[in-house]
């Protein structure tokens, strides 16, 4: 494939037997495997999304999810809904304790839960008052706004900061 990227009118996405993504650029180039990563999944979720191949190289870059054909959308968003689950945090109902690691029980958007922060490091703030915790199992919670959260929420999340 060449080093310019495809405008999306002429990519064609479908699925194989195996469930897996394949992307087609004209006639000219053999369907390939590819998995699809927002370049900005916080800020701009709907905008600019790279398909990368197998070899892990970008083989198309969509500017707008609007862009692509109405089929070619929808198996893009099914493919991202799986790849960037991020729950988000309601409400911190109780912390094991102010040091880490340290145990969360947190009522999210998809139901309550327990998270381990395994450091401070795990905390990162967000443009205005958001914050991304990442668990020690891999699962990144997001808060969008700390200020939203009830008092007894804010303080306990406040020890951490």
């Amino acid at each position: 494939m060449s080093t310019q990227h495809p405008s999306a009118d002429s990519v064609v996405l479908q699925r194989d037997a195996f469930g897996r993504l394949l992307l087609q650029v004209g006639d000219v180039d053999p369907a390939q495997v590819v998995v699809p990563v927002r370049a900005f999944p916080l800020t701009v979720p709907n905008g600019c999304v790279a398909l990368v191949g197998a070899d892990g190289r970008e083989q198309a870059w969509v500017e707008r999810l609007a862009d692509l054909a109405a089929e070619s959308r929808a198996l893009v968003e099914e493919e991202l809904a799986l790849r960037d689950f991020m729950p988000e945090i309601a409400r911190v109902c109780a912390v094991s304790s102010f040091a880490t690691p340290s145990v969360w029980d947190v009522e999210t958007d998809r139901g309550r839960t327990r998270l381990t922060l395994k450091s401070e490091d795990g905390l990162r703030r967000l443009d205005g008052n958001g914050y991304l915790v990442a668990s020690a199992d891999g699962v990144q919670y997001r808060i969008r706004d700390r200020m939203t959260l009830d008092r007894h929420s804010r303080k306990l999340l406040d020890r951490f900061l």
